[in-house]
């Protein structure tokens, strides 16, 4: 007898990497912000498949990658080259699950099918909220009614800020104060006067972590600091006023700092971030906390987002950290005036530690000299 994973509202849907009509490794996690529906449809050609399609085309008002999205999951070769189905911007995009990988993980193969031609496929429709959370689960009927409830769940939610019935604050601490004018212009000068670079991201390509740079996902340029002095003043700001706050909120014992780096985010440049969170591979897995310590105000734009909870923008003021959860899915607008200046490091602790030194043989050269300066 076939066992099949059994997804329920609430639970935390599966994060996977893959291939899909947009992008050669797909990272499905950074889709959140929005409502999400997957459609298991199996294949384009087959009649039932071709239906479930079809029916949300013709409801193409419901994805605008604004309220919601639709992604459709094949395991049809035929469906990419014969051209099938293809991607429709905004709001439509189709995974290549060619291997079963993601159909196993929601519950639409079983768990012991040994390729994606199993026959004992179900085909599903599953509604996510916008923190990738599962909402609801249909099964595909024979009289084809599961795609008119589908499509009529989705039009009876609520804005995606407001899906859990009211606007949530996303979880993240505000500390004005961790830096004073003085430091903060100290800082600003090191970047202007002692050397900037423009820096990519990390990512894991054939199992190693290696930098990357595209200008459509991250525009930055960082000094990273190398006077022990200054390093040393950093230490102390953070020990007194953002790490009794970690420990008070989230009971979280930092004891190391990862990178002393001062970013700048220019018009310019178009200098932004797309949505992303800073913990997904190899070289990143021991960062447990991000910080945003802003510098100055004299721009406009470059406001850290928190997608997953809602579309508002936060912008510190001078010497004020953001600090949050390296799991968050978080961006930083585009900055259209100016220049942003902000101290970025990322806070761990001993286990984190561990974590690290196992996973530095993974890591290549020139992304662990970005990790560890």
């Amino acid at each position: 007898m076939h066992v099949y994973r059994n997804l329920l509202p609430g639970d935390a849907a599966p994060w996977f990497t893959a291939r899909s009509t947009t992008r050669a490794d797909h990272q499905f996690d950074t889709a959140g912000g929005r409502y999400i529906a997957l459609c298991f449809f199996a294949s384009a050609a087959d009649a039932s498949g071709k239906a479930a399609i079809d029916a949300a085309l013709a409801h193409a008002d419901l994805f605008d990658d604004v309220r919601a999205s639709f992604f459709g999951i094949s395991i049809d070769p035929e469906d990419e080259t014969q051209g099938r189905v293809t991607a429709r911007m905004p709001g439509f995009r189709f995974f290549w699950d060619f291997d079963g990988q993601i159909s196993r993980l929601y519950g639409a193969l079983p768990r012991d099918a040994v390729s994606a031609s199993e026959k004992a496929l179900r085909r599903i429709w599953v509604v996510l909220d916008p923190t990738l959370r599962v909402m609801k689960v249909v099964r595909f009927t024979q009289d084809r009614r599961d795609a008119n409830e589908f499509v009529d769940y989705l039009r009876s939610l609520p804005p995606p800020s407001r899906f859990a019935g009211f606007e949530v604050q996303a979880p993240i601490l505000v500390l004005p104060h961790v830096f004073d004018p003085e430091f903060c212009a100290k800082l600003m000068t090191l970047h202007e006067t002692h050397g900037a670079k423009e820096t990519g991201f990390m990512c894991d390509v054939d199992g190693r972590t290696v930098e990357r740079y595209d200008h459509g996902y991250k525009r930055r340029t960082d000094h990273f600091i190398e006077d022990q002095d200054i390093i040393r003043q950093i230490q102390l700001r953070f020990i007194r006023a953002v790490l009794p706050e970690l420990r008070k909120v989230y009971q979280f014992k930092a004891s190391r700092m990862e990178r002393y780096l001062v970013g700048c985010y220019r018009a310019e440049d178009g200098g932004h971030f797309v949505p992303h969170r800073d913990n997904t591979n190899k070289g990143t897995a021991h960062r447990c906390f991000a910080a945003s310590v802003n510098l100055n105000a004299d721009f406009d734009g470059g406001e850290v987002r928190f997608p997953e909870y809602g579309p508002r923008g936060f912008k510190p003021l001078p010497g004020e950290a953001v600090v949050f959860s390296c799991s968050l899915l978080h961006a930083v607008s585009k900055v259209t005036r100016g220049g942003r200046y902000a101290f970025l490091p990322f806070l761990y602790d001993e286990d984190g530690a561990k974590v690290r030194e196992a996973n530095k043989t993974f890591v290549d050269e020139g992304a662990d000299k970005l990790q560890t300066r």
